[in-house]
């Protein structure tokens, strides 16, 4: 009984004396303070006031006001304000929903309709997105999203996982939409899928302001089903190179579709992924997005909605 006594004694210490995990908490992810913008759209499309949604401190904000990232808060959303040819218009399909006695961020797959003089003429299928990062407003085409976006924040460290909360409801559907507002509409088989994605990167800027990258770390993961409520998500971060039998994906981001970021002359640039990093690299940058579909642009399940809550970093 003595010799158990001791066993026990000696585990009980090794737990007390183990270094505790810590989670740090990206600004404003537990999603509890959001900026109410309300926007009236131009005439021509009715004339109707909107209100979207941003990741903020709480406050409304009445007009077209382009909008930028307030009180410090790193996160971005899909809900933009566009003026294409000085038209006036709104999407939104990130929203706050209430958890418990606070907040979480709601994203939604749906059709964005565009009514001109009363009529339906136009749907686009819009996934909701938040990510690490600032929308240039106002948005004036639908010509390469990406370079509409400031992709990424400062990040010097090296986390072990992204932790969060999620749930997700999935239509009872195996089809996919394809409208981008121009010709009819496609279906496709199989349903979307709704995901979350890091990419750490080490960056630099050559003496003519190009921006280029190697991939520091790197985790996705995709959401197929129905779930209930999961708290406190792991998700671990690889790093150095992924090869394609460790997970899909994950890989360098092709030159076509680079992300864009600010360089020190203050233009919007691509960022060029040149390569893997040593995986003892220290990033300088981070991308988090959390996304209601995983396809390319205009294309998704209608209905596809993921909630997310109390995101943050294992140290």
């Amino acid at each position: 009984m003595r010799r158990i006594n001791i066993i026990l004694y000696a585990l009980l210490l090794g737990v007390m004396l183990a270094p505790a995990q810590s989670i740090e908490y990206i600004p404003f992810g537990h999603f509890d303070q959001w900026v109410t913008r309300n926007i009236k759209e131009s005439k021509m499309l009715g004339g109707h006031e909107k209100t979207i949604y941003e990741i903020g401190p709480t406050q409304t904000i009445n007009g077209s006001k382009p909008y930028t990232n307030l009180g410090g808060s790193p996160w971005a959303t899909s809900n933009v304000l566009a003026s294409p040819m000085g038209i006036v218009k709104t999407s939104n399909s990130v929203y706050p929903d209430a958890r418990g006695s606070g907040k979480c961020a709601k994203l939604v797959t749906q059709f964005e309709e565009c009514k001109v003089l009363g009529v339906v003429n136009m749907e686009v299928m819009v996934a909701g997105s938040i990510f690490l990062g600032q929308m240039m407003e106002p948005i004036k085409s639908t010509k390469n999203p990406y370079s509409k976006m400031e992709m990424g924040i400062p990040f010097a460290k090296r986390p072990e996982a992204l932790v969060f909360d999620y749930k997700v409801s999935m239509p009872n559907t195996n089809e996919r939409v394809y409208s981008s507002g121009f010709g009819k509409k496609k279906t496709y088989q199989g349903s979307d899928k709704a995901e979350v994605l890091v990419i750490l990167q080490r960056r630099w800027e050559d003496k003519d302001g190009h921006i280029y990258a190697k991939r520091v770390g790197t985790a996705r993961h995709r959401f197929g089903s129905s779930t209930d409520w999961v708290n406190g998500f792991h998700l671990p971060i690889h790093y150095g190179e992924v090869t394609s039998s460790e997970s899909a994906g994950m890989g360098l981001i092709p030159k076509e579709n680079s992300y864009y970021a600010h360089n020190s002359k203050g233009k919007l640039v691509p960022i060029e992924e040149v390569g893997w990093d040593d995986p003892d690299a220290t990033p300088t940058h981070v991308f988090v997005m959390f996304s209601s579909g995983s396809g390319t642009a205009y294309i998704g399940t209608p209905g596809l909605t993921l909630w997310v809550d109390n995101v943050g970093w294992q140290m």
